[in-house]
């Protein structure tokens, strides 16, 4: 093992994480952003007459990483103990005898809050396609298992019939939701500002909003209508909490699927390399679950780390620095492990296994017990009061294990035979009809979701 990799401590960093996500945190991405910001500041002031514009050329020339290196902005800032100063300083002297103008006007947070807009400018759209992939997968098995029969479970118990299809739209449903929200939010997130010490523009003069209008169109991003030395971090805190919201699903779905692979059940299984895979190092037949209990184990960090960004919130005055550190680490680790979870999810679901049969068999295997509302609802409709129909099915399905099906008992009870005929009673305990319904409504929710997938 090489020695950079002995040293490495955090499971991101060699376990976790997409190398296309974790390149959006490298220090050299990082410090490209922050030069952005600088280099839009100088060219905005020259355009307005605050520097000159062979300042803001020279500057915005230099504002790149290849030239203002890490290792020499690592270098000044442990000598000034400053990171923004380190850069400013290190782009400074990159641009020689204009180097006097960079970051004039400005405070450290106008860089790093803008920087950090871009940053997750990255991040969302990278978020954004997740969610979309992932509501795909969905929804391509709810069509596929639209009448799929599979028996409804409410409190671990068989409830009524539905269609896995039906289960897989309503996941797909829930997924798309978290993409309406992400666009929701993005403009309340995606705010920078240019507005100096105290977020008033003073130090700009009259020209304090055009600069800062003209740094954000030059970003891509929308000012902060009202900052203090920082961007409100109100819009942090809804963004790492929807995140939470987004692994509470994630969990969701792969508890669904964790159960639904139990032995007992056997209705889905993820994913398996029988060639190469193992499940125990000593039970040579296990085919765990592996991949949604490790969304299970993330998502629950995932909604852990929102936590600090609430307590962020709370700033002394115009600001304090009692956000900065941890939001060095809540943000990145948040948005890495959405990422992972979000594309395992994915992977789970485009090779999910569906045993068509087996849901089936359980269906049946219910006795017809799971159709004890339909047969409510039917002597209900033939004059028998719903307390007395309910009560008599009760008695009925008790100690189901024992015999017969409820049929056979329906067919034999006076209570029932009262009111339904035989025939009445087939018909109504099978399962087609609550099929029927689930289908129908899968379609219906395919057609809205396929709409606004394809806009």
């Amino acid at each position: 093992m090489a020695d950079d990799d002995a040293a490495l401590f955090c499971p991101l960093e060699f376990r976790y994480g997409r190398a296309q996500v974790r390149a959006l945190f490298s220090r050299d991405a990082r410090l490209g952003r922050a030069l952005r910001v600088e280099a839009a500041l100088a060219l905005t002031e020259s355009e307005l007459g605050l520097i000159s514009p062979e300042a803001g050329a020279a500057i915005a020339a230099v504002a790149n990483t290849e030239t203002v290196t890490i290792g020499r902005v690592d270098d000044l800032e442990r000598e000034l103990k400053h990171d923004v100063m380190a850069i400013a300083r290190a782009l400074a002297e990159s641009a020689g005898p204009t180097g006097r103008w960079v970051h004039y006007g400005a405070t450290s947070a106008d860089i790093t809050d803008s920087a950090l807009a871009l940053e997750l400018k990255e991040a969302c759209a990278t978020l954004r396609t997740d969610l979309t992939r992932l509501a795909r997968a969905l929804a391509g098995l709810a069509r596929s298992h639209r009448a799929t029969a599979e028996v409804g479970r409410t409190h671990g118990q068989h409830g009524v019939p539905i269609s896995f299809g039906y289960k897989m739209a309503v996941a797909a449903a829930e997924v798309m939701r978290h993409r309406r929200r992400l666009d929701e939010l993005l403009p309340r997130l995606l705010v920078g500002k240019m507005a100096g010490a105290v977020g008033t523009g003073a130090g700009f003069g009259s020209q304090a909003v055009a600069v800062e209008q003209g740094v954000m169109h030059r970003l891509g991003l929308s000012a902060d209508e009202a900052p203090t030395q920082i961007t409100g971090r109100d819009r942090i805190a809804e963004f790492t909490n929807w995140l939470a919201l987004v692994a509470g699903t994630a969990e969701r779905l792969a508890t669904e699927v964790r159960n639904l692979q139990r032995t007992e059940i056997a209705e889905v299984s993820e994913p398996f390399d029988e060639e190469h895979q193992v499940g125990s190092s000593t039970m040579a037949q296990k085919r765990n679950p592996m991949i949604s209990e490790n969304v299970t184990s993330l998502a629950r960090l995932v909604r852990a780390l929102a936590l600090p960004p609430l307590e962020n919130m709370v700033q002394w005055h115009e600001r304090d620095l009692a956000n900065s550190a941890n939001e060095r680490i809540v943000l990145p680790h948040s948005i890495l492990l959405t990422d992972e979870i979000l594309t395992k999810l994915t992977v789970v679901f485009t090779g999910l296994r569906v045993d068509e049969a087996r849901m089936i068999s359980e269906v049946d295997r219910s006795a017809g017990g799971s159709m004890t509302e339909s047969l409510m609802l039917a002597l209900t409709g033939r004059g028998l009061p719903r307390a007395e129909a309910h009560e008599l099915l009760r008695r009925l399905t008790q100690n189901p294990a024992a015999g017969p099906s409820l049929a056979e008992r329906a067919k034999t009870d006076p209570g029932v035979r009262k009111w339904l005929e035989p025939s009445d009673i087939d018909r109504l305990l099978d399962p087609a009809a609550y099929v029927r319904a689930a289908t129908e409504k899968t379609d219906r929710i395919l057609a809205h979701l396929e709409r606004e997938l394809s806009a």
